[in-house]
């Protein structure tokens, strides 16, 4: 089952400024070792870049690329999108087709945004997915904390069983790309 590894939003205007979201550095330190996890089991990493038609994640931006701490390489893939939906009017799906990815997992920022949306649409779309309970993360709302608002999806998108395949909530140390 060939899987692909989603790295979503993790760019300079979202992770740079202060206040930063919640355990941002462990955040990424986990993501570029599920990345070259990933690498080293032969999954394909795919890095969705948010850009808006102004302001800090304006295509082009300082705030729009990328974050440098992350750990990219050449083979890597880098999807555009301008909605909390990764698959939506982007290439992702076509480039999962492409390469014949079956399974996805999931980090990055925001929780209840993009990475939200992006697990219910995976999931829809026919693949499994494995949401990386301790790499994904959010800023404080005045409703809510970044800590609390990643429990509630970590608890309730698992839940979700109408769209037939599975989403299971695991920490990044229980990761694996392996079939």
């Amino acid at each position: 089952m060939p899987h692909a590894l989603l790295i979503i939003d993790v760019q300079e205007a979202l992770f740079r400024p202060e206040p930063r979201p919640a355990d941002a550095d462990i955040v990424v330190e986990r993501i570029n070792a599920l990345a070259r996890a990933a690498r080293e089991q032969g999954a394909s990493v795919i890095f969705v870049q948010h850009a808006s038609a102004t302001g800090d994640l304006a295509e082009g931006s300082p705030g729009w690329r990328l974050l440098r701490e992350l750990d990219r390489q050449s083979g890597d893939y880098v999807v555009g999108k301008m909605t909390a939906d990764s698959f939506l009017r982007t290439g992702l799906a076509a480039l999962l087709e492409q390469l014949g990815v079956s399974s996805v997992t999931i980090c990055g920022y925001a929780s209840e945004f993009c990475i939200d949306t992006t697990v219910r649409q995976a999931a829809a779309r026919g693949y499994e997915v494995v949401l990386v309970s301790d790499a994904h993360t959010t800023h404080d709302k005045p409703h809510a904390t970044a800590k609390l608002i990643r429990t509630h999806h970590n608890m309730t998108l698992p839940e979700i069983s109408s769209f037939g395949p599975r989403i299971i909530a695991r920490p990044s140390s229980q990761v694996s790309f392996a079939d």
